[in-house]
């Protein structure tokens, strides 16, 4: 007897469908074929013993297990329960109703309890895109997979309960989730908020246009200033997640496993802070088993990099090409596979290595020569793609003393959102284009281009400040926001003013006072 039962496996962050078939004949062996790796071959022993905790004999004749198709590797332990449930099937032990409309997924314990797994989110998507009726998972991804309609989603606990579905005698129902008010209901709760922040207003008025249009920014100030303090608040300033983005990132998390049980959709934009020793493999992504890194993982999000200059230059120059494309490509020799990385870079860092240059009240202790030195490590290139640089000055103890509340971060995201709007709708009919950030130089011509004055200061400031190409491209990009920030249909000169403030380590002089 043959038995054919549908599960998947994942590819990138997307899943694609798995035909697990089962024979058995006389004599004996176990065989699994179809390039399974190490953890679906082990899959023997935890199969044998889970069956058997489930109060059933194990067949013992020769058994063939077809992992389809068998010309892709397959990956992970989350092909047990499909394949026990082959077994028993094929050995007519068990008489599923229907198995053409279901997918599986879950590891087996050897007591015959269904373990989690990762990639149940796209896993959902591509049953429900297969146009199966059911989908029976472990419980701990059950709210994870419910988020996908028009699918019946099982959660179960055991390998008895996964039968009694399918033999339809379980007393074990669909569940059924109200994806939309429940994740509307939790978008507005934020830990930080920009309310606990005093001074640094400029500073401020700069993560504003970094949020509403979608830029990178930096910061260079002593230690204490408040860097950090404030890249936490990030989020709570940043546009809400739409259904999409929540549901492609939510993707990304749970390929990686990131999800915790229970989770459902997200509903914040992440934000990942990885330290500074992280490899170039972790923040691309890929590894023997392909896995997303810290780029991918902050899509839709932030990737925060405090003491930017502490990070090797081979970690920095791979953010080059995930910045300018928005995706990043992992090709090994055994696959390639790609990983969206539109992410909101912020990066802080001292103005050198004592954290002292430029401070107000401490004297800078390093050697001549040692503060341009410092800022070296960071790349030309890289620094180019940063759209907002900015110096941040300590914050003075009246500002600190004082009790009064600063602006909520709630009055801050209304004028984001606002921004943002604006922004929806001049690119709603232009694909790949979300905000100003995302402009390529026909639209900066269309959209951006300042009046013959603003174009007169641009110059000027460009060429005593001799900047690149592409810091002419970020600056329009700017003042394209802040013109929106204040609802106004053209880049005036004033814009451009503003968004040259914001190149403050374009300046060939910085550093160079020693």
């Amino acid at each position: 007897m043959l038995t054919k039962i549908y599960s998947a496996a994942i590819s990138g962050i997307d899943a694609f469908p798995v035909t697990i078939e089962t024979e058995i004949w006389k004599g004996a062996g176990f065989t699994i074929v179809g390039m399974a790796d190490t953890a679906i071959r082990e899959s023997y022993e935890r199969m044998l013993s889970a069956i058997r905790h489930s109060g059933y004999e194990f067949p013992h004749h020769r058994i063939t297990i077809n992992l389809a198709p068998a010309d892709i590797k397959k990956e992970g332990a989350h092909f047990d329960l499909p394949m026990a449930i082959g077994i028993l099937t094929t050995a007519e032990f068990v008489r599923p109703v229907d198995l053409s409309s279901v997918m599986l997924t879950g590891e087996l314990s050897l007591d015959g309890s269904v373990l989690p797994v990762k990639g149940v989110l796209p896993m959902a998507i591509k049953a429900r895109e297969m146009g199966l009726k059911r989908l029976i998972v472990p419980e701990g991804n059950v709210t994870e997979a419910a988020v996908v309609n028009r699918v019946e989603v099982y959660g179960v606990k055991t390998l008895k309960e996964a039968i009694e579905i399918l033999e339809e005698t379980s007393g074990i129902t669909p569940v059924k989730i109200d994806t939309r008010s429940l994740f509307l209901a939790s978008q507005e709760e934020f830990d930080y908020d920009f309310s606990e922040v005093k001074g640094q207003e400029s500073v401020k008025r700069a993560f504003e246009i970094a949020c509403a249009g979608g830029h990178n920014i930096i910061m260079v100030g002593p230690p204490g200033a408040g860097k950090s303090m404030m890249a936490k608040r990030l989020p709570s300033i940043m546009p809400s997640l739409s259904m999409a983005e929540a549901l492609e990132t939510t993707k990304i998390h749970s390929v990686a496993g990131k999800l915790s049980r229970g989770s459902m959709l997200m509903t914040k934009r992440p934000f990942r802070t990885p330290h500074h020793t992280v490899s170039p493999v972790a923040l691309v992504g890929g590894g023997m088993n392909p896995m997303p890194g810290e780029i991918s993982l902050a899509h839709n999000g932030v990737l925060f990099l405090d003491e930017f200059p502490e990070f090797p230059r081979q970690v920095l120059e791979v953010l080059r090409q995930p910045i300018e494309d928005r995706i990043i490509t992992v090709a090994r020799a055994k696959y390639t596979v790609n990983y969206p990385s539109s992410f909101m870079l912020v990066a802080s860092m001292n103005p050198c290595p004592c954290g002292y240059y430029g401070h107000p009240t401490r004297p800078c202790t390093c050697t001549p020569g040692a503060v341009s030195k410092y800022m070296n490590r960071i790349s030309g290139p890289l620094l180019d793609r940063i759209d907002l640089q900015v110096e941040i000055e300590p914050v003075a103890f009246d500002d600190m003393a004082d009790p009064t509340p600063t602006e909520p971060s709630v009055a801050i995201r209304e004028r984001v959102m606002k921004a943002r709007e604006i922004q929806q709708e001049r690119y709603r009919d232009i694909k790949g284009i979300h905000c100003n950030a995302q402009m390529n130089s026909r639209l900066l011509k269309e959209y951006a281009w300042p009046d013959a004055a603003g174009m007169a200061k641009l110059k000027e400031r460009m060429t005593k400040l001799n900047m690149s190409a592409r810091a002419f491209d970020r600056i329009l990009r700017v003042a394209r926001t802040i013109a929106d920030l204040e609802a106004s249909p053209k880049v005036e000169t004033r814009h451009i003013a503003e968004a040259i403030s914001y190149r403050a380590l374009d300046r060939g002089s910085y550093g160079s006072t020693f």
